[in-house]
């Protein structure tokens, strides 16, 4: 299988999506863009990690993390490997071993562990797209993005995330945590 790697571009919402998200990667060599929805708790977990904010406790991909590097395995790549049905498909490279997983969850793992991610050369020759014309980029007269283009969650909307999904959880003393997190940050502001 040919691979080609990327690198995050962000993440972006949208009121319709019903609590997903559109995770964008970007080949490294080349302008093409692959989205992939993922659900609201992976999202806030690669935001998380990517934002360098570190939660009291750990997150269900830390403890991953912490589980696989206990035992000494080394996760050396990810990559998403197959699109079917319309559902993307991920390999873990752990040792001499590969492990199917999420792609959400694949790449929770990879930023955390700062392993490259890669795309098979079929599921991008399905599935991404070239961007637009930088000039369509602009936003409207009232400074909001053009429609359907991303929007990178800020380190707030991280936040605020993480605040409803532990509420929803009823983890009150998370969300505690949380709300005084996002205070700070307003205070800054």
């Amino acid at each position: 299988m040919e691979k080609i790697q990327v690198d995050i571009l962000g993440l972006s919402t949208s009121p319709a999506s019903g609590g997903a998200y559109a995770l964008i990667l970007k080949e490294v060599n080349g302008n093409r863009r692959l989205p992939i929805i993922i659900g609201a708790f992976e999202a806030q977990s690669i935001a998380l990690e990517m934002e360098g904010i570190k939660p009291p406790r750990p997150l269900t991909h830390d403890l991953m993390k912490n589980i696989l590097e206990s035992v000494g395995a080394d996760l050396s790549e990810i990559t998403i490997s197959e699109l079917r049905d319309g559902t993307f498909y991920a390999k873990l490279s752990l040792d001499s071993q590969e492990i199917d997983a999420r792609p959400s969850d694949a790449i929770a793992l990879a930023v955390r562990f700062g392993v490259p991610i890669y795309v098979s050369d079929k599921v991008m020759d399905e599935a991404a797209f070239l961007p637009e014309a930088e000039e369509s980029e602009a936003p409207d007269a009232g400074g909001n993005p053009p429609k359907g283009k991303e929007v990178k969650m800020t380190k707030m909307e991280a936040l605020r995330a993480a605040l409803k999904d532990s509420i929803e959880r009823e983890d009150y003393e998370r969300a505690a945590q949380l709300r005084d997190e996002i205070r700070k940050l307003e205070q800054r502001h």
